[in-house]
């Protein structure tokens, strides 16, 4: 099937927006893209993890850390806020897995980390990317192929 993005072309410029008000917080951009591939690996799409790590390089961002998402609660090369981060998208995407979906000290750590409007954009970011996720995995969107 084609991406439901390309068939109802007036669905797209709404979840763009949304994806647009995520990044004018503070929150770096190489911290959603972290979100993002680490929601996106949970979750098998192929696609939005090729699309995060490539986003992530061309910010920067290394091979090295990109590589360690997988494992970043073992690896050397994330920040006490980029770990807030990670551990909330870990447990906003995996809603199912715990009677308490989201603990009050993965919520207090990345309130530590974050302002309100920055908690704010963390969460719209995860959602979307859960959204494209589910989208992608359904359609079989193939990785490395954006068609819409």
């Amino acid at each position: 099937m084609q991406n439901p993005a390309t068939l109802l072309p007036d669905s797209l410029p709404p979840i763009m927006a949304l994806v647009k008000s995520t990044m004018t917080t503070d929150v770096p951009a190489t911290t959603l893209e972290l979100i993002g591939l680490r929601v996106s690996q949970i979750n098998g799409c192929g696609f939005c993890v090729g699309a995060h790590v490539d986003n992530a390089k061309r910010l920067g961002d290394t091979d090295q850390r990109l590589h360690a998402v997988a494992a970043w609660r073992e690896a050397p090369y994330f920040t006490d806020t980029e770990r807030a981060a990670l551990a909330l998208a870990e447990a906003v995407t995996r809603l199912s897995d715990k009677a308490d979906p989201v603990p009050d000290a993965v919520w207090d750590e990345a309130a530590d980390h974050f302002t309100e409007q920055e908690l704010a954009a963390l969460i719209l970011s995860i959602g979307i990317t859960n959204l494209f996720n589910r989208i992608n995995v359904t359609t079989k969107q193939p990785a490395g192929q954006q068609n819409w």
